[in-house]
């Protein structure tokens, strides 16, 4: 009875057809039709001994098919796979997502159940768009490099052994440009710093006012930073420019309140006097009198608490660490990394190196990935991932996976130029840590694996400017390689197109060249591809009885 079922009749007089008419023009979608007819039948209605029959009867199809037709069909498949590619190519230039990414996250995955966790709610949203253009505004500003070198002792040094400029002319012009800000008044009738955008010029007129009392003080600043060779001759002219400076100080802070050109002159004057003074203890900490230094810094910052401009906490917390005083740098930071404080790499990167040498020098991979993380290590970890996200930059530099250059005297918050600052002078300190290192190298990197689009939206901070790669061009000499990390990495959609696009090409050139090779191979991939079904099938059929399968087949 078996033998008169009438759809098993009609598969096998279609097959028994395309065989002797040899109809190769037959369409793709009717040859899949046939072949998800043919396995339905099989595993739904017939027996076993007909499950074998129709996947020969495909097999004898498919041995029927010329080499126009996989030509064809790969041609086709390329094409479609090309324009694909094109499209979603065009769609993430534009709009900077794959478009089928953007599609299932936002149609198929409620459908499915999933929860868009990406997006913040409205009303923190509609809240917080004034306070995060501003922030972005912030940080995209250029700060004064607190740390930055002396020109003559050290930049112009550089050049004379390299034959580069490690300054940009961008730099140079905004530190002329503080100079006049901090340095001069209006009441001042001959200034040296309006020449500073010529160093020479600015050389020139400060050695021709060297006696006069007004400007004495600048005089002798810009020839500490332009004229000096060594550290030890810029402290020279820093000492004088101190006694100078202090004279012209103590006569505007008695007159300060007596109309606002005499608030000007004292600002002026407070302004060059708290540069002296930072400026010779950085002269101290060079020297290698560290800890004359650090006095320095803290009766300055007592003296003016109110002077953050000049960030000089941060040349405090180098130099506490020069001393390994990490309780007092811990005391730093305990007042400077306040939340209504604006962050910068020290500040994140210092806190990251206390947390991870309490746990750095026992700290295992391997131990860590069976045990899991404890408390200590977890709070290293997230310092370091608190760390890395306000500037991501940096690792790289501390991991030598980039080379260090001079750094510049102004930077850009989160940028580049941040980083090759504050690597330049804690590279140090992080080596003499043990294992800090180790720890930065195994967790760094899982930071941007938390925040998959860094530029769109933050865990800690607000999102990464865009701004910082245009600015640290700027900022950084031609030689060096700008780090725009992290970069917006194309999406798996795109990937996988390009991939599969050029594989069906390579195909249907292979196959237009080499037909009955590439006919071969198909024939042989085909037959490898349903061997495991058919296995499957012949042991099933070889372990039930034959009643039984029969019985479960009717079901």
């Amino acid at each position: 009875m078996e033998s008169k079922s009438p759809n098993s009749f009609i598969i096998f007089r279609e097959l028994r057809c395309i065989q002797n008419s040899r109809l190769h023009a037959l369409s793709w979608s009717y040859l899949n039709g046939l072949c998800f007819r043919c396995l339905l039948h099989c595993f739904l209605n017939l027996p076993s001994s007909r499950t074998l029959f129709y996947f020969s009867a495909v097999s004898m199809f498919l041995n029927t098919l010329t080499p126009k037709f996989y030509v064809a069909l790969t041609g086709t498949s390329s094409l479609i796979s090309g324009l694909i590619l094109i499209f979603e190519w065009w769609y993430f230039r534009k709009y900077g997502t794959s478009f089928i990414e953007q599609v299932s996250v936002s149609h198929l995955r409620p459908l499915l159940g999933g929860v868009d966790n990406s997006s913040p709610s409205n009303s923190s949203t509609s809240n917080g768009d004034t306070d995060s253009s501003r922030q972005n505004v912030s940080e995209c500003k250029v700060w004064r490099n607190p740390l930055n070198l002396f020109r003559g002792a050290e930049y112009n040094r550089y050049t004379w052994v390299t034959g580069r400029e490690p300054l940009t002319y961008y730099d140079m012009n905004l530190s002329a440009q503080d100079h006049q800000t901090f340095f001069t008044c209006d009441s001042d009738h001959l200034r040296p710093a309006d020449a500073s955008e010529n160093p020479l010029e600015c050389i020139r007129v400060a050695f021709e006012n060297i006696g006069m009392p007004e400007i004495c003080a600048t005089a002798y600043i810009l020839l500490a930073e332009e004229e000096a060779t060594t550290i030890v001759e810029a402290e020279k002219l820093f000492k004088q420019a101190l006694k100078a400076g202090e004279v012209c100080y103590r006569r505007s802070q008695q007159v300060q309140h007596h109309g606002a050109q005499h608030e000007a002159q004292h600002r002026r004057d407070t302004n060059v006097l708290v540069y002296i003074k930072r400026r010779l203890a950085m002269c101290s900490r060079k020297l290698g009198r560290t800890r004359e230094a650090v006095k320095m810094m803290r009766d300055l910052m007592k003296e003016f608490p109110l002077l953050s401009m000049f960030n000089i906490h941060e040349n405090l917390l180098e130099s506490l660490l020069e001393l390994q005083a990490y309780a007092d740098v811990q005391a730093v930071l305990a007042k400077y990394d306040d939340i209504s404080l604006p962050k910068s790499a020290t500040i994140c990167y210092t806190a990251a190196l206390l947390k991870a040498r309490a746990v750095s020098d026992k700290f295992s991979p391997e131990a860590a990935s069976r045990r899991g993380l404890n408390t200590a290590e977890m709070n290293a970890v997230e310092a370091i991932h608190r760390a890395v996200e306000f500037n991501p930059h940096v690792p790289k530099y501390l991991l030598e996976m980039k080379s260090l250059i001079l750094p510049p005297e102004h930077v850009l918050k989160r940028g580049d130029s941040e980083a090759i600052a504050y690597a330049f002078f804690h590279l140090q300190h992080w080596k003499r840590v043990e294992g800090a290192l180790n720890l930065l190298h195994c967790t760094w990197e899982g930071t941007f694996r938390m925040i998959p689009y860094p530029l769109e939206k933050g865990h800690l901070f607000y999102p990464y400017p865009i701004c910082t790669e245009t600015a640290d061009r700027e900022l950084l000499p031609m030689f060096h390689e700008v780090s725009v990390y992290p970069k917006k990495e194309l999406p798996f959609f795109i990937l996988f197109t390009a991939g599969l696009c050029s594989f069906t090409a390579m195909l249907a050139l292979l196959t237009h060249q080499f037909p009955e090779l590439m006919g071969v191979f198909a024939k042989a991939f085909l037959s490898t591809l349903f061997a495991p079904l058919n296995f499957i099938m012949e042991k099933v059929e070889s372990i039930l009885p034959s009643s039984l399968w029969h019985q479960l087949t009717r079901i």
